[in-house]
Order: C-alpha cells, then structure tokens, then sequence
C-alpha cells in the first residue's frame, strides 16, 4: 500500500479527458525510463530534455508578452480555469519576482502509481518532470523551489517561483 494520497476532489469529464491526456504523457516518460534502464543507461538524458522543453515553453510565454514578470507566467501558464481543476490549483501569491502555487492534485502522480511505480520511485519520476518548470523558471530568470510534492508524500505541491537575486 502506498504512502503517498493522490486524490482528486474534482469529477468533471473533461478535467478527466485533460487529466488523462496528461497522465499519457507520464506513461510515455516512465516507459521510457523503464527501458533506458533495463538497457543499463542513466536517467539523467531525460532532465537535460524536459529542461530544454522548459526552457522552450518559458520563451515562447515571455517573449510574445515581452515581460519576465511572474504575473504574466501565471496569466500564461497556470490561470487557464481547466488547468488549475486538473490540477486543482491554488494561486498561494504572485507578484512580478514571486510566483507561489499549490496543486492539490497530480495527473502524473497517478499515472506513475497506475503503472507500478514504487514510493521510492515516485520522487525522482517527479524530480524529472519538475526539470520542466526549473526549464521556465529559468526564462524567466527565476530559481525553482518544491518545499514539498505530493511524490514525496504531502498533501500538496508548493511550487515557487523566485526571481533570482
């Protein structure tokens, strides 16, 4: 049994459609990794990738705005009324240095456990995803924090955005 409690509070067909497409996109990544393994390689091509797709999303939402302020992020990226139900999202603060956001929910998370994923697994699945936002939080020239993820076995991931000093 597991410890870590993944729940969603929010039954809506198209939050699960958006849900499971998200979810899909955590099988191919965890097969991947499955595979890599199995033929002895690292996992570490997979943070150098997602990375790099971070830092493709984080140009393409700052660049049309011509704005760094994390105002703008969260407008971009996380104030989409389905995103933040698939999600179930609570904007904690945001300023144009400070970005602070709470899900309650992880499609990937569940994924990950549908598929088998252990409890000490499940940290570093999410370790690598997350190199995503760090991918964003670096066009935008901010540092990337998770005090806690629901990986990890919280209730919630607090994800921050800091404008580097």
């Amino acid at each position: 049994m597991s410890n870590v409690q993944n729940n969603p509070t929010i039954t809506d067909p198209i939050i699960e459609t958006y849900r499971f497409m998200i979810g899909h996109r955590a099988l191919w990544m965890y097969l991947m990794l499955k595979e890599a393994q199995k033929a002895g390689l690292s996992d570490a091509f997979t943070e150098d990738a997602i990375y790099r797709c971070g830092i493709i999303h984080g140009e393409a939402t700052s660049v049309p705005a011509g704005t760094k302020s994390l105002k703008n992020l969260m407008k971009e990226s996380f104030k989409e009324e389905v995103g933040q139900k698939v999600f179930e999202m609570n904007v904690v603060e945001c300023t144009d240095d400070y970005f602070a956001v709470d899900f309650n929910y992880c499609p990937l998370v569940a994924e990950w456990q549908r598929q088998g994923a252990t409890d000490e697994e499940l940290p570093r699945l999410c370790e690598l995803a997350m190199m995503g936002d760090r991918g964003i939080a670096e066009a935008y020239g901010c540092d990337l924090e998770l005090p806690q993820t629901i990986a990890e076995g919280a209730p919630t991931c607090q994800i921050r955005f800091i404008r580097k000093k």
